[in-house]
């Protein structure tokens, strides 16, 4: 746990992952939410029960004057600079209304991709398989960053890899994440 949100020991790879493009596993008849203007609502794709628990641990254990180390989650006391209620440190705790629901495996049947620069909202309609997916991703000209595209093949990678970030700099030159997950 770094700051009650990623897993560890790589809490620094799971908070910048939180921007770019996402596969989620979702049930066939899946609708994202919308609001009343007909916009899809951001949903995180984290687990709002993983994510409680941690929070409520990281309550406890600032209670007792202790924290999970950032780094290494490794449990220390907490420091001078460390002041004040958990809640004014780490924030609210988890709100369900902001998180995908917590369906069992056997229903996450499907697959859609989700922009994750925000909390989460979808860029395709849910498919059956990954190909699919990655077929209407490609034809669509789906965005995998700004005004970037991907192909098939860069699509298909990211399904497999789970993500990507949003742009990768190599050599002076920007690509999007999507493009650069291809092997």
């Amino acid at each position: 746990m770094n700051t009650g949100r990623a897993e560890m020991p790589g809490p620094f790879i799971d908070e910048w992952r939180n921007m770019g493009r996402e596969v989620r596993r979702v049930p066939a008849d899946w609708q994202h939410p919308k609001d009343e203007q007909g916009r899809y609502i951001p949903l995180l794709g984290r687990s709002f029960s993983k994510d409680t628990a941690e929070w409520n641990e990281g309550k406890e254990l600032w209670e007792q004057g202790k924290r999970r180390h950032f780094c290494d989650g490794t449990i220390v006391p907490r420091s001078p600079e460390h002041t004040g209620t958990w809640e004014e440190w780490e924030g609210p705790a988890p709100q369900a209304e902001r998180y995908m629901p917590d369906w069992p495996e056997e229903r996450r049947t499907h697959w859609q991709m989700y922009e994750d620069t925000s909390e989460g909202t979808p860029i395709s309609p849910v498919f059956a398989t990954p190909e699919e997916l990655a077929r209407w991703l490609a034809d669509n000209r789906a965005s995998a960053f700004a005004n970037m595209t991907a192909t098939y093949e860069q699509w298909l990678a990211t399904r497999l890899r789970g993500w990507a970030p949003s742009a990768v700099i190599a050599g002076g030159v920007m690509r999007s994440g999507v493009a650069a997950s291809e092997k």
